[in-house]
């Protein structure tokens, strides 16, 4: 007589466990390692930025070694590495004008404020966004997530066109939403014109601080950061009354 019992199916084989190698590579990969180092560039940039002082290029001047066009270009990048490093963009704009003139300097100057946002918003978009996203919770950060994703060109647009906004946290706030690339760096071109042009006649201005191109730039400044002061401070109340 034949058995009829059915025999138990064999178990399949269990997966062989990721190695150490694999385990430390998607560690490295997490969110959160990401942004330690993240952390750890934008530190390493701020100290040298401390070790090295650029803003002494106002008192010592350019290395004589460069002149002309690759001056220009040059001083192009490092005013994007020392924006990127936490450097006042006013101070760098100023040095802008004192070294190559209105033209030249303001040329200069937003070539480097576009590098600068361009370098900021890639390092907060691969090594940040992962891990900041999902802390964008309540009614205003996921409002104003809202609004840079959705309207991005517009909405950088009056970021930069306000002077009270600093200018690495415009980046940061664009990098972490859904901000597309394009109108980030389109906008911030178009935007940072106005108040770098200011700072950039003052300081090529500065020798004659009673020239009418100087007092006009300095007035500019004043009148700006006045406006920012006080529609800050309206926007304080508001929020405190909600």
């Amino acid at each position: 007589m034949l058995d009829t019992v059915p025999r138990p199916l064999p178990r399949p084989a269990p997966e062989p466990s990721p190695g150490l190698a694999v385990r430390c590579f998607r560690a490295l990969l997490s969110p959160w390692s990401r942004f330690a180092l993240l952390v750890a560039v934008l530190g390493a940039a701020g100290a040298a930025v401390l070790l090295y002082e650029p803003q002494k290029l106002l008192a010592d001047g350019w290395p004589p070694q460069f002149s002309g066009a690759t001056a220009v270009v040059l001083f192009a990048v490092a005013y994007g590495l020392c924006a990127v490093a936490f450097v006042p963009r006013p101070l760098l704009s100023l040095a802008a004008g004192a070294l190559f003139g209105s033209a030249f300097g303001l040329l200069a100057a937003v070539a480097g404020s576009v590098l600068g946002a361009w370098i900021s918003f890639g390092l907060v978009r691969f090594l940040g966004q992962g891990a900041l996203r999902p802390l964008l919770r309540g009614r205003w950060l996921t409002a104003a997530d809202g609004q840079l994703s959705k309207h991005g060109f517009r909405s950088m647009m009056a970021l930069r066109l306000f002077p009270g906004v600093p200018f690495a946290a415009a980046n940061y706030c664009a990098a972490v939403s859904r901000m597309r690339w394009a109108p980030f760096l389109l906008a911030t071109g178009i935007g940072t014109i106005p108040n770098t042009a200011a700072y950039v006649i003052a300081g090529s201005e500065a020798s004659s601080p009673t020239s009418p191109m100087f007092l006009i730039a300095t007035g500019f400044i004043v009148l700006t950061g006045v406006a920012a002061a006080v529609v800050a401070w309206r926007q304080r109340h508001r929020l405190r009354r909600r």
